[in-house]
């Protein structure tokens, strides 16, 4: 018999010890009955008391053992980390806690394009004493239980978060924030979900706690807490969503507030209100569990309707909304997140749009909220041109929506100067006097069209030249139908003969199916999503993304940055108007990224040279460009099947443009064609830009 069991049978229970004694004492049944319940508990005591001591034995275990990885892993930055957490907290003050100051834009003249406040202003900022005791003890019950006397970190939650780290073997650490610790976050440290990060986050908090009291801390958390849609603070937040001051707002309207800072954008109350209302009960029943409120309380507040107000829209101009997004996601950039081109399937796709959408409204309300000025390449004059070129081009429909009385045929145009590599200039749809709302949407960037035949140069023949194809290669006009069929061999079909550069000219949509099957869809949207084309999905990886059949689309931007590339031979640079941007201290922020090499430099300027041929022989010969201009251009037409999107992307050694026309929900228009209103509108605007330049021909 082993030791252990041995052990065992000498310790009975004392639940066992009293059935033997009633055995052979025959006692009363009550008297009995009595002991048995306390012999139940000295019992249940007895094991919960070494359960409890193997959870804390584990919890030590699990502790030193993450020590010592954490040790291996960063002990020789570990000291560079804590002077870092002193310097930050040292140097803290107040005013860091303020998210109450103006950005400034700017234009390529120095010119101020806009200027941007989160509308919370000083009269939001709310003092310890001015927040209501139930949003104190809101937070508190859901987001922090021990807040009031842990040291800034809690000592359980790390041990749970150190043992998903180390079961997980990962390098994220996420989870078991306390109060303290969001705001060392929000205010001083990245969003990524690194280790680094997590460990700097636990030092500052500490650091936090032994310098500022709790009731600071609450204050500064309270005003900084971010409620989504750009509103920052409980004042804020309750004037905006209930048009009253946080004082004046009721339990259940004050535990609906406090549900949105956890994860603003999912709890947004104008996009999600049942997850807000949701998490509002589960904080209303935290507060009960913890004794915050009263049965009755609790019971209350749930049945109180919840009615939101009306979400104010704010237009701007199309310059203004562009430059936001390039500064908002070069935020994004800076605090960590990891942007991506390419995923396994439509599940990680829309796994990352929702973790996209999330940081990119976060950083864009503080954007608005923390005093940056951004500088940026945008061309007030060039703006007003290539505005007025649309405008003057679609004229003649004059057709509006019913409901937003926005013309219902609209345009989106993107100019970029190749030398920087710069958005200089882009219209997301057509003016309207008196109208601000046609600003609501920006579809230069923002609407993802089919990009019909203005793909091919870029997915298709440059990487085919880069294949082993040339110019004077014989290719064969298929019948796409025909190879669509299944069990159809493709490379055995035959149709007319010709050069490739004749089918580029032509646009031949037999010789690009034919083609891309030869190199293979991976290989030519390879060079796609290396350009940060970020919409290209598994779903496209199929031949029919040879004729810009995709499941999303792109944007004029996307397009302009991928003909941007091939002009410049090769080297793709980020498409942004972004040229400085700098904290509220005057700290320079950016830093220019240099140029990555996507198509080899003589393919770019062979593609270029076939692409000239498109104005003067091919399916844009009707712009009669050459009439108007003696300098060298090149480009690609494009229409989507029922002329539902009509495009234009061309160059000169100078400018590149990208042009789309069409409806917002996809109808037919007569006479829609690459070589109609999109190469009038490319034209007018590329004149305009390129008067006074040297007639020079491309590199």
């Amino acid at each position: 018999m082993g030791k252990k069991k041995k052990e065992r049978q000498k310790r009975q229970s004392v639940l066992g010890q009293v059935k033997k004694i009633h055995q052979k004492t025959g006692e009363p049944k009550r008297g009995y009955a009595f002991q048995l319940i306390g012999a139940f508990f000295c019992d249940f005591f007895y094991y919960t008391g070494h359960i409890l001591k193997w959870f804390v034995l584990t919890g030590l275990i699990l502790t030193a053992a993450v020590s010592i990885v954490l040790f291996v892993r960063f002990g020789d930055d570990y000291r560079s980390f804590e002077k870092e957490a002193d310097q930050i907290v040292e140097n803290s003050k107040a005013e860091d806690f303020r998210m109450d100051e103006v950005t400034y834009i700017y234009g390529a003249d120095g010119g101020q394009i806009a200027e941007l406040s989160s509308g919370n202003g000083k009269s939001s900022y709310l003092n310890y004493r001015q927040i209501p005791k139930y949003a104190v003890d809101a937070f508190v019950a859901i987001e922090d239980r021990s807040y009031w006397r842990n040291i800034g970190i809690d000592m359980k939650g790390i041990i749970r978060v150190a043992f998903d780290f180390v079961t997980s073997r990962g390098d994220n650490m996420a989870g078991a924030s306390t109060i303290t610790q969001q705001l060392a976050r929000t205010i001083y440290l990245t969003r990524d979900r690194s280790i680094t990060r997590k460990i700097k986050e636990m030092m500052v908090s500490i650091r936090l706690t032994r310098k500022y009291s709790k009731e600071d801390i609450m204050e500064f958390y309270v005003n900084t807490a971010c409620f989504s849609n750009g509103i920052y603070g409980l004042e804020a937040a309750a004037k905006a969503f209930f048009g009253n001051s946080a004082s004046q707002l009721s339990l259940s309207q004050i535990a609906y507030l406090c549900a949105i800072p956890n994860r603003p954008e999912y709890f947004n109350p104008y996009k999600h209100p049942k997850r807000a209302l949701e998490r509002r009960d589960k904080i209303l029943k935290d507060m009960y569990t913890e004794g915050y409120i009263s049965k009755s309380a609790y019971e209350k507040a749930r049945k109180e309707k919840i009615k939101v107000r009306k979400q104010v829209s704010e237009f701007n101009n199309y310059e203004t909304t562009y430059a936001v997004y390039c500064a908002t996601e070069y935020l994004m950039k800076l605090h960590g997140f990891d942007f991506r081109y390419q995923f396994k399937d439509e599940a990680d796709y829309q796994s990352y749009q929702e973790s996209y959408e999330s940081a990119y409204n976060l950083e864009k309300s503080n954007l608005y909220a923390k005093g940056y000025t951004v500088e940026t390449s945008l061309r007030p004059d060039a703006q007003q041109a290539l505005q007025q070129a649309l405008d003057n081009n679609l004229a003649f429909a004059t057709q509006t929506n019913p409901q937003t009385n926005v013309y219902e045929l609209q345009g989106a145009v993107t100019a970029i100067d190749n030398r920087t590599g710069k958005v200089i200039a882009l219209s997301g749809g057509r003016s309207q006097e008196n109208l601000n709302n046609v600003y609501s949407l920006n579809r230069a960037w923002q609407s993802y069209r089919q990009p019909g035949s203005t793909f091919k140069p870029l997915a298709v023949y440059t990487p085919a030249l880069m294949y082993g194809y040339t110019p004077e290669t014989t290719v064969y006009d298929i019948d796409v139908k025909t190879a669509q069929q299944k069990g159809v061999d493709i490379s055995a079909l035959r149709g007319t003969a010709m050069t490739l550069r004749s089918a580029v000219e032509q646009s031949k949509n037999g010789v690009a199916y034919s083609v891309f099957y030869d190199i293979k869809p991976s290989y030519g949207l390879d060079f796609i999503t290396r350009m940060k084309f970020d919409k290209i999905v598994p779903q496209d990886n199929t031949l029919s993304a040879a004729l810009g059949g995709l499941t999303y689309g792109v944007t004029t931007v996307q397009m302009a940055g991928g003909y941007c590339a091939l002009v410049n031979q090769g080297e793709y640079r980020d498409t942004t108007c972004l040229v400085s941007l700098k904290d509220n201290n005057g700290k320079e922020l950016y830093k220019e990224e240099k140029p990555v090499r996507v198509y080899d430099a003589g393919a770019s300027s062979v593609m270029i040279d076939i692409l000239k041929g498109v104005l003067t022989n091919g399916t844009a010969k009707s712009m009669k460009w050459s009439e108007s201009s003696e300098l060298a251009a090149a480009g690609k037409t494009g229409t989507t099947n029922g002329s539902k999107d009509g495009w234009f992307c061309g160059v000169t050694p100078y400018y590149t443009v990208a042009v789309w026309v069409g409806y917002d929900t996809p109808k037919t228009l007569d006479n829609l064609y690459g070589a109609t209103y999109p190469a009038g509108i490319w034209k007018d605007v590329m004149l305009y830009l390129t008067n006074g330049t040297a007639q020079i021909d491309f590199n």
